[in-house]
């Protein structure tokens, strides 16, 4: 027989020990930031039909679901609010006693452990479902600021650990972050949604915050899904006006974004596991198609991998027992 040549890469994956003895990417409940909905009212606990396992909760339920968070051994939430009322230029997103401000209160006093990071926008708020002001049809960027502004700061004074803006306008960092200053919340840092497209996955989202557009769309906002180099000007721009977190969203269609983001900014960078992303597998699962456990695993390594530091997602309870049990 010839003498062959070649390496023999197989040694490392012979057994399961071995194969976790080299393994580079690692998953781990401190990870995850679990979004949380909370609506108005008492004993409310209404599903989200696009989103199996999810539900809108109100600030009574509130309680028991941190409770389970911080027994999982989950770190961090995000706050996303559905008010009772909303206006033209969403109003409740910057009341001091605004649906978010009130949750964020509530998680403090009794779980102050958790990181509660508030989701700083103005959709939810709107009757018109866009991320800022409108006149004669057109999102007003630079009036919008001032709001974002506002409803940073009621977040921060209702006891934030995080400013997470959503909204896309062009300077909304710096605005936050002049805001934040004047106020004397200096120490509080912004997780950015600097790099946000203008994705169909997110359709799931809008039904559990109620916030689809009235008319038209987000995409003299949002970024083109087709753009890869925009998306390193809108961080180095988010980073030049003080962002501390740059979040890609979404994730999984956009890996190859987040690797570029984590290799141009020494910042940690967050995935953003969207509503879409999570329905999908749940759809898939639900009729016995794909291993929901392995699938949803390997969906959050491959965000790691990429070169998500943090990953914002609605697996997170599942995942941490998951991995506990392995």
């Amino acid at each position: 027989m010839t003498l062959l040549q070649f390496n023999r890469h197989r040694r490392l994956r012979r057994s399961d020990s071995m194969r976790a003895l080299v393994r580079e990417t690692h998953l781990q409940p401190e990870d995850f930031i679990y979004p949380i909905f909370v609506i108005e009212g008492e004993n409310k606990r209404n599903a989200v039909q696009s989103m199996p396992g999810v539900d809108q909760v109100s600030l009574d339920l509130l309680s028991r679901e941190m409770q389970e968070l911080v027994d999982l051994g989950i770190q961090s939430v995000i706050v996303f609010g559905v008010p009772a009322e909303k206006d033209a230029v969403g109003s409740q997103a910057y009341h001091d006693h605004g649906i978010v401000q009130k949750a964020i209160r509530q998680i403090k006093e009794e779980f102050p452990e958790l990181v509660v990071i508030a989701d700083t926008c103005l959709c939810q708020y709107t009757d018109h479902g866009h991320c800022g002001i409108i006149e004669e049809g057109k999102i007003l960027n630079d009036p919008t600021l001032d709001l974002l502004a506002r409803t940073a700061v009621s977040q921060a004074r209702a006891g934030a650990d995080i400013i997470a803006p959503s909204n896309m306008m062009d300077g909304f960092v710096a605005a936050i972050r002049h805001g934040l200053d004047e106020a004397g919340f200096e120490d509080i840092p912004i997780m950015s949604y600097a790099v946000k497209y203008a994705s169909a996955f997110y359709g799931p989202f809008r039904d559990a915050a109620h916030s689809s557009p009235q008319f038209g769309d987000r995409k003299t906002y949002q970024m083109d899904p087709a753009n890869r180099l925009e998306a390193l000007r809108e961080a180095d721009s988010d980073v030049a006006e003080g962002a501390d977190f740059l979040i890609v969203k979404p994730a999984l269609s956009y890996l190859d974004i987040m690797r570029d983001v984590k290799n141009n900014f020494n910042l940690p960078v967050v995935a953003y596991n969207v509503s879409g992303e999570y329905s999908m597998i749940k759809a898939a699962a639900q009729n016995g198609w794909v291993n929901e456990k392995e699938i949803v695993l390997e969906k959050l390594t491959s965000m790691k991998r990429a070169g998500a530091d943090l990953i914002i997602t609605y697996h997170a309870k599942d995942a941490v027992r998951w991995l506990k049990d392995n």
